[in-house]
């Protein structure tokens, strides 16, 4: 076991992917012998060469196309979106091509490409550098959408998206990238694409989260337990697709959630998941399940953005409303 932060995992999986498999290529923004923004692939270039990691133009619509093609003839592509805020520009690749390839082609294709982003805020970007965006991507049909919270699970989670025949939406949360260390296994491991983790147990609220909000809600649930309120905290890990049954099996022990997201109120994943559990397991409910959200604005200048960015103590005032319904 080797102590790493999550930017240290991720270079650590790509790096595991690149020396497995020689189809695996990465390419984006400055990832070549900058290392990317990050330096998520430092040191990439040069121990697999520029062939096999290499820098575009800056043109997310032409790197998109680029994976396309090269999904096509066997590689397995692995671009990098240097900031989520800029899917608008990949968006026809993404929605339009890679989502539909194994549907268009009667199953004879296949688009195995991850594409890589970091997004998120509390970190001061620019404008257009920090937008969750990911309840576009949860609302396209054929793409998958992974969101780790630490280190251990970015690698496994890293890995595994890249294995996977269809394309994955990788979002690394910027805040998370440094802010932390964990044990992270040194050898090859996997996580399985599309299951929750219960990263804490608890018996009188199931708090719902992923990303950066996971550990927003840990702080939370510390809070809570000096009131003697038990919170389990879920991590969704994946977004789309959701796993139902890890949410549904905690909400019935427990019979109050509260869902978290750092994205705004009108964004989706929150309230697709709210909307699975009233369907699935409304009968078991003691409260309305809440929702913790940012505002339904753009995202603010970096000058006030933690005062819109969701916190510990909002989930906290959530929860107990929930708690005293």
């Amino acid at each position: 076991m080797a102590q790493m932060t999550m930017i240290q995992a991720i270079t650590d999986a790509l790096r595991i992917e690149l020396e497995r498999d020689e189809n695996v290529l990465v390419f984006g923004e400055d990832v070549g012998k900058n290392g990317g923004v990050f330096r998520a692939t430092d040191g990439l270039q040069k121990q697999f060469g520029e062939h096999r990691v290499f820098d575009t133009p800056l043109a997310e619509s032409a790197i998109g196309g680029l994976a396309i093609g090269l999904a096509l003839q066997g590689f397995r592509p692995v671009p990098e979106i240097q900031f989520f805020g800029f899917l608008f520009e990949v968006m026809d690749s993404i929605a339009g091509q890679m989502s539909r390839m194994r549907y268009r082609t009667g199953n004879t294709e296949q688009a195995p490409i991850t594409i890589r982003s970091p997004f998120g805020g509390g970190v001061q970007t620019p404008e257009m550098h920090a937008d969750s965006l990911e309840g576009l991507m949860a609302q396209t049909p054929g793409v998958k959408v992974v969101i780790p919270s630490t280190p251990y699970d970015a690698k496994g989670l890293l890995i595994s998206a890249i294995r996977d025949n269809d394309p994955v939406i990788f979002l690394e949360h910027m805040k998370l990238y440094r802010s932390f260390r964990q044990e992270v296994p040194e050898g090859e491991y996997t996580i399985e694409l599309g299951k929750a983790d219960v990263k804490r147990e608890g018996k009188d609220v199931t708090i719902i989260a992923y990303g950066a909000m996971v550990h927003s809600s840990l702080k939370a649930a510390e809070e809570l337990e000096k009131q003697n309120i038990s919170a389990e905290v879920i991590d969704l890990r994946t977004v789309s697709p959701l796993d139902v049954e890890t949410i549904i099996n905690s909400v019935k022990k427990t019979n109050r959630a509260v869902v978290v997201q750092e994205a705004q109120r009108q964004a989706g994943v929150a309230a697709n998941v709210v909307a699975e559990i009233q369907e699935r397991a409304i009968l078991h409910l003691e409260a309305p399940v809440l929702r913790v959200t940012a505002p339904d604005t753009v995202y603010p200048f970096a000058a006030v953005e933690n005062e819109w960015l969701p916190d510990a103590k909002d989930i906290v005032a959530k929860v107990l409303e929930v708690i005293h319904f």
